[in-house]
């Protein structure tokens, strides 16, 4: 073989090389590309995933702060797409539960109150969302009765794939005075097996419709329409 020769088969077997290595190269590329195609569709899947919503209402005043930041909650969840049930606790007739036992945990109440129309949505419901002004550094009685009613769907709603918000307000401004509600939020949906999906808390607002000079209500907004 003369030289000429040998240099020809030389350049044509590194052409082959190199088309052969861009060939692999082009093959992973394109497997990368489809291994975050199938991500960005399974994320967008579970963000568009349309929601049951309970949300849970503890403020006797009309125009109160919380019962803002609820508004702003379901336009954002609306939005989105999500069905909204709201139950507000402070214009329901629910009775106190008394201990009775009479449910076992997982039956009927001997109550025929308006809790009646909350127990199908709540035992649906994908998220549930509580929303309180602090009284006397914890949830309002108008939520808290309605929460002690719980206990007769026990068996329902606890474990499973269930979210939940919570939404505050109150008038001091120290972060150390939400804890004590934070924490009864944090241990009760622990106790139920249900997934915290974000929290809102607003300090500093006393007066009904203080809220709306602060951004608290665009943060509950942004809550509902990215949980």
């Amino acid at each position: 073989m003369d030289r000429r020769d040998f240099l020809e088969k030389l350049i044509s077997a590194a052409a082959a090389g190199i088309a052969l290595a861009a060939c692999s190269n082009t093959s992973n590329a394109q497997t990368i590309n489809s291994d975050d195609s199938t991500k960005n569709s399974d994320h967008q899947k579970e963000s568009t995933k349309k929601m049951k919503i309970v949300v849970l209402t503890g403020s006797p005043r009309k125009n109160g702060n919380t019962n803002y930041m609820a508004d702003r909650f379901i336009a954002g969840a609306h939005e989105a797409g999500h069905e909204v049930f709201r139950f507000d606790c402070a214009k329901k007739d629910v009775s106190l539960c008394i201990g009775c036992n009479h449910c076992n945990m997982n039956g009927p109440c001997i109550y025929d109150d308006d809790f009646t129309q909350l127990r199908p949505k709540l035992i649906e419901a994908d998220l549930v969302a509580f929303v309180s002004p602090m009284y006397y550094f914890g949830f309002s009685a108008q939520l808290k009765r309605v929460i002690d009613r719980f206990y007769a769907i026990n068996g329902q709603i606890k474990g499973g794939s269930k979210k939940a918000v919570f939404m505050m307000a109150y008038a001091d401004t120290a972060k150390s005075e939400a804890e004590a509600m934070t924490a009864h939020y944090k241990t009760m949906i622990k106790y139920l097996g249900w997934k915290d999906a974000g929290m809102v808390i607003a300090p500093g607002v006393w007066t009904a419709g203080a809220i709306k000079n602060t951004k608290y209500g665009d943060e509950a907004y942004k809550l509902g329409r990215e949980i």
